[in-house]
């Protein structure tokens, strides 16, 4: 049986966190026969090539001998870039003020995608103000999220 992103981020972050980076997250992906597996690394100085390469051999060795996930999939290690996903609550906070997007498990009075400024985050949900209206919306209606980055 495979385990949730939940469980593979438990599985991965000891060994990310023992290179020195911090774990920010993990997408499954199903796509056809091969998927893909995507774990985000993140560091205050930032993240380079080697130090995907380097966290990226470091974890194969992790998959390979827990076999989390059944069949076929490609393994991807990335920093979380500009417009950069957000998985846990605490990582809202860094962006109150700042234009994010969110993807609903199950519409919101009719909208299942909202754009916003992000107003506040509270233990179990956020408000976005989206045109003229704002939306409270809880964590556990929050499908996928990502910061929208202003140039």
């Amino acid at each position: 049986m495979a385990l949730g992103p939940t469980a593979i981020t438990a599985l991965l972050e000891p060994t990310v966190v023992g290179l020195g980076f911090a774990l920010w997250g993990v997408e499954y992906r199903v796509q056809g026969r091969v998927s893909t597996l995507r774990v985000y690394i993140d560091a205050a100085q930032g993240i380079t090539v080697e130090d995907c390469a380097r966290v990226s051999h470091q974890i194969s060795g992790v998959l390979d001998v827990e076999d989390p996930i059944p069949g076929e999939y490609q393994l991807e290690v990335s920093s979380p870039g500009l417009d950069r996903p957000l998985f846990k609550p605490e990582q809202y906070s860094h962006y109150v003020g700042q234009m994010i997007a969110l993807r609903l498990k199950a519409p919101l009075q009719g909208r299942q995608q909202l754009k916003g400024v992000l107003l506040a985050v509270a233990d179990r949900d956020v408000k976005l103000q989206a045109n003229e209206e704002v939306w409270t919306v809880s964590f556990e209606q929050i499908k996928k999220a990502h910061v929208i980055p202003v140039f």
